[in-house]
């Protein structure tokens, strides 16, 4: 696996160190979208610039992309294979659970491309549906 992650990296541009492979792991892992402070927490002996560093990396490059799911905290997600986030070709919906908090990317269910009008131009979009998850709906039916 590491090398797989470590080609990855390399096909992206991106240094393959020990600490961004195991970062990368770790969002592979997590599956869904994560908190810089999750990072520094899973990785609390390591430097915290370090890690800053290396997902901003991560997100220059394409390998991540950022979400504003509505908290107040930025959260990072693995980008696909292919994606290349960019307004005009990878949009796609976003899913937050306000039970488990947990923020992730619905990458099969796109946004469509939206016109505006002349002169305006698009920095970034978001599209955030809040609601249960499938994990929270089915606890919540269990327990009643």
């Amino acid at each position: 696996m590491t090398q797989k992650i470590e080609k990855l990296l390399k096909d992206q541009g991106v240094r393959p160190t020990a600490m961004r492979i195991l970062i990368y792991k770790y969002l592979l892992e997590k599956n869904v979208a994560v908190a810089l402070t999750d990072i520094e927490n899973a990785f609390a002996k390591s430097d915290r610039t370090t890690l800053y560093r290396s997902v901003k990396t991560f997100e220059e490059k394409g390998i991540v992309h950022q979400i504003e799911d509505g908290t107040g905290i930025k959260k990072y997600a693995l980008c696909e294979d292919g994606c290349n986030c960019e307004i005009d070709t990878d949009l796609h919906l976003h899913f937050h659970c306000s039970t488990c908090n947990e923020t992730v990317c619905l990458t099969e269910h796109k946004i469509p491309h939206i016109n505006l009008p002349t002169g305006y131009t698009a920095e970034n979009v978001n599209l955030v549906v809040k609601g249960i998850c499938d994990k929270c709906s089915s606890q919540q039916k269990t327990i009643r």
